[in-house]
């Protein structure tokens, strides 16, 4: 009895690869593909399965599935609105090998405007009720910053309809550009209005001229920070502990900021610390060498700045500004598995063309 358990019990290998991933999807694609072609039980039979092979490659897929035609099943892999997991959703999706009845795509894609209808939480959007404004500021003539005009608002449903706009302009636009191309957006009513309303269907137009406009504006700029000059700032927490911070002050005054938009933060909390609150020696000699390992992958001549780091209430935050935005969620995701049992590294990265996240820093 115990031997039929092992055959028929059998755990499957833990998936340590985009490889191991599909060739376990492999196994079991007709199964599959037989629960998306029926309609029933998609969700415990297909859905319920793969999550726990995703979790295994990296935490924060999504998925929606359902028949491309009569004879092919799509699987859709999304980060759901984080930047930092397109690149491995991309990644998994480019190492699919071709299955005949499937087809596998990385993000959510453009769809034409006339066939967009979103349904969420009793809301229903279209282009007949949505309508936009771009708002231009003089300081920040980069920034993408929109207001969407929406028929049916209520202020105490804010939060639902917002949700709604982000879904209808990620099944419109394609969920790439609708998570890349917008600086800032807010929803109003229609008794907001403050400028010319525009459709929504010309919305996408709009952006791709936006994006042309820019890269066209930076394209090849770069900047050395061999010569830059840093500026140390030290203070006192709340708790009254040490803030030390080292900022590269010539590049927080360089005209062409916009030019590197997305900015990474590299988060490395410590326990080790000497009398100030500060990491004793072997982790402030530790720390650094993580930092010199992130640097090294993320040279300046690539299109990574690094702007100084700032050591406070037991944790390093190492700055980045960046041309782009895959390749730094990919090193440092890299060095979590790395240090894994030393710290528990995390990050973030978004858009901030202006950098005003270190705005205290600048030196008046």
């Amino acid at each position: 009895m115990s031997f039929l358990k092992n055959v028929w019990g059998k755990k499957d290998a833990p998936i340590e690869s985009y490889s191991d991933f599909w060739n376990w999807f492999l196994k079991h694609e007709k199964e599959f593909f037989k629960i998306v072609q029926d309609g029933n039980n998609i969700h415990k039979g297909f859905l319920d399965k793969i999550a726990p092979k995703l979790d295994e490659i990296h935490d924060g897929f999504y998925f929606l599935t359902g028949m491309f035609d009569n004879q092919t099943a799509e699987l859709i892999l999304t980060p759901d609105g984080a930047i930092k997991n397109i690149y491995v959703i991309e990644e998994l999706v480019n190492a699919a090998p071709k299955i005949e009845g499937w087809k596998f795509t990385a993000l959510k894609s453009a769809s034409d405007i006339n066939d967009v209808g979103i349904t969420y939480e009793n809301f229903n959007f279209d282009k007949g009720n949505l309508k936009f404004y771009p708002n231009i500021h003089n300081d920040y003539p980069d920034e993408i910053d929109l207001t969407i005009v929406y028929d049916y608002f209520e202020e105490d449903k804010k939060a639902a309809v917002t949700n709604g706009v982000y879904i209808f302009l990620d099944n419109y636009l394609g969920e790439l550009h609708s998570v890349t191309l917008i600086d800032n957006m807010k929803v109003v009513g229609t008794n907001d209005i403050s400028q010319e309303l525009i459709p929504i269907e010309k919305l996408k137009d709009y952006l791709i001229w936006r994006e042309k406009e820019f890269v066209e504006k930076y394209e090849g700029t770069r900047h050395n920070t061999e010569n830059d000059g840093y500026a140390t700032f030290e203070g006192k927490s709340q708790e009254r502990g040490v803030i030390l911070a080292i900022i590269n002050t010539t590049v927080l005054e360089w005209d062409k900021k916009a030019s590197h938009p997305w900015i990474f933060i590299v988060a490395i909390p410590f326990e080790k610390t000497d009398e100030t609150g500060l990491p004793d020696d072997v982790t402030y000699k530790l720390l650094d060498e993580i930092e010199e390992e992130i640097m090294f992958s993320l040279p300046d001549s690539d299109g990574y700045l690094n702007i100084g780091r700032e050591t406070a209430n037991n944790k390093r935050e190492i700055f980045f500004a960046c041309k782009e935005f895959r390749k730094p969620p990919k090193v440092v995701d890299a060095l979590i598995k790395k240090y894994s049992q030393t710290f528990e590294i995390s990050y973030e990265i978004y858009k901030d063309k202006y950098w005003q996240s270190f705005r205290h820093f600048e030196q008046n």
